[in-house]
């Protein structure tokens, strides 16, 4: 059996770059392989979309970006020059941001934090996100400057079946309002957070209404909450042919089962739980099969109705209590504004017959943890020329001296079967997949991050680490 294709969503500035062969060489030219590209254009058209579905609501707003996501110095420095905010969280993040041109009342800081990095958000004046109860009396211990420190606290624990490992949880909120009472002279309380990675609307209105009621209890602490933080978690969109996907998805559990050509490499069984015949669980991508838009996503949150505000929608109840709704998202913002090139140096049998293609990347540099990358890349022949080779089925495999190096561990269907020299495209890696992960093992240097630019002379290039001061002088040291 032919596994199904995963075709690739790509965004069509992206596509014209990869059309545009010449653009794609000249840049592997200066930089080699691998390669990392992002594209600061693709960030901005994300963000109008999402400033789009706010601004037609009653209820006032602030985004800020992410840096988490993605360390490119060039969405840095695009959320700065669309006056939008930034959430960092660690100290060179912070470097990042204030290297950017953020000013300390644009900056929020998340995550965890130790007494160092507080001391430094203190210092520098900027708004803290309370992770738990320690940070909280930390802070209050190290306020004694002038200016009273900003401070929102996140909270958790809406489901009680689901335990976080960040946020105050819900029943211990009372002494962290105490705590803000008692040191009113020190920290100005904004108001309430949270953060679900979840794509169910219906969990975010829930925690939306429990962080309202909140704000009225601040209210009768005598805070004055003018902030609620919805966090971040908009999804993203991969793949191009969502049927394409379910019918993988099918072939994949059938082959698990026992129905089949094997699909996946060794025992592999992407988180499902195989037993006999019985496939269950969810995968670990399962991510990837969703359709739903980020900019449609947070229409769905802003619309949808409070039972216990009559039905009002949460846009319009946060604008009734001059709340201003602030959001944290970075995949969202980061959606096909990056893909990753790898060359193929290698293609072999295993002594199955299975084809292994090795790149000259490793999976780390692909995929966060434990994820699989699930749209096919696209191949391009290396020296140009016209392939005419009958389809095959294959893994990529990465360069480490490991088994588990296997950047699929699926098996990816091909129109024909790459050759040394023969570029790989992963595409949609912007968000966590670049970083996260990303290791110098072997002595092997990270791929290199470049910007891509467009202008009315077609693409340009710039290396990532040089984007600030190549803006700043007009491009002018773009290649």
């Amino acid at each position: 059996m032919t596994a199904p294709a995963l075709p690739a969503l790509i965004d069509p500035m992206v596509r014209a770059f990869l059309d545009d062969r010449r653009a794609l060489d000249t840049a592997l030219d200066v930089y080699g392989s691998p390669l990392n590209l992002v594209f600061p254009e693709v960030f901005t058209q994300k963000l109008t979309r999402l400033v789009a579905e706010l601004s037609r609501r009653p209820a006032r707003y602030r985004i800020c970006y992410a840096h988490k996501v993605n360390q490119a110095s060039s969405f840095v420095r695009a959320a700065a020059s669309a006056g939008i905010g930034i959430d960092v969280a660690s100290v060179g993040e912070l470097d990042s941001a204030q290297g950017a041109g953020f000013a300390p009342g644009r900056i929020e800081a998340t995550g965890p934090k130790g007494t160092a990095f507080l001391r430094r958000l203190i210092d520098d004046g900027v708004v803290v996100n309370v992770d738990n109860q320690w940070e909280l009396d930390t802070i209050a211990e190290l306020a004694t400057g002038s200016a009273p420190v900003r401070v929102l606290l996140r909270v958790s624990g809406f489901d009680p079946g689901r335990v976080s490992r960040f946020g105050i949880p819900l029943g211990r909120v009372e002494r962290a309002m105490a705590t803000l009472t008692a040191h009113r002279d020190r920290i100005e309380f904004l108001g309430f957070a949270f953060h679900l990675d979840s794509g169910d609307v219906g969990e975010r209105v829930r925690a939306v209404d429990r962080c309202l009621t909140l704000t009225e209890s601040a209210y009768e602490h005598g805070l004055a909450p003018s902030v609620l933080n919805i966090g971040g978690g908009l999804r993203q969109v991969f793949t191009a042919d969502a049927a394409g996907f379910e019918r993988y998805m099918l072939a994949l559990r059938a082959s698990l089962a026992g129905g089949g050509a094997p699909m996946s490499w060794g025992s592999t069984t992407f988180g499902y739980q195989v037993d006999g015949g019985s496939v269950r669980g969810v995968p670990v991508f399962h991510k990837y099969g969703n359709t739903v838009a980020a900019e449609r996503m947070l229409a769905e949150l802003l619309d949808a109705p409070l039972e216990r505000h009559g039905g009002r929608t949460v846009a319009q109840v946060a604008a009734d209590n001059l709340l201003e709704l602030w959001l944290e998202p970075g995949k969202a913002l980061v959606d096909h504004a990056g893909l990753t090139v790898a060359t193929v140096e290698v293609v072999k049998e295993a002594s199955d017959g299975t084809i292994l293609v090795d790149l000259d990347i490793s999976r780390d540099a692909v995929t966060p943890a434990d994820q699989e990358v699930m749209v096919d890349p696209l191949v391009l022949p290396g020296d140009g020329r016209v392939v005419d080779d009958a389809p095959a089925q294959v893994y990529f495999a990465g360069r480490l001296c490991l088994e588990r190096d296997l950047i699929t561990n699926h098996v990816v269907s091909l129109p024909w079967v790459p050759r040394p020299g023969d570029l790989v495209i992963f595409p949609n890696t912007a968000a966590y997949h670049m970083d996260l992960s990303a290791a110098s093992a072997s002595m092997r240097p990270p791929a290199a991050k470049v910007a891509i630019l467009r202008d009315a002379d077609g693409f340009r290039t710039c290396a990532d680490a040089e984007f600030l001061a190549a803006t700043a002088a007009g491009l002018s040291e773009a290649r």
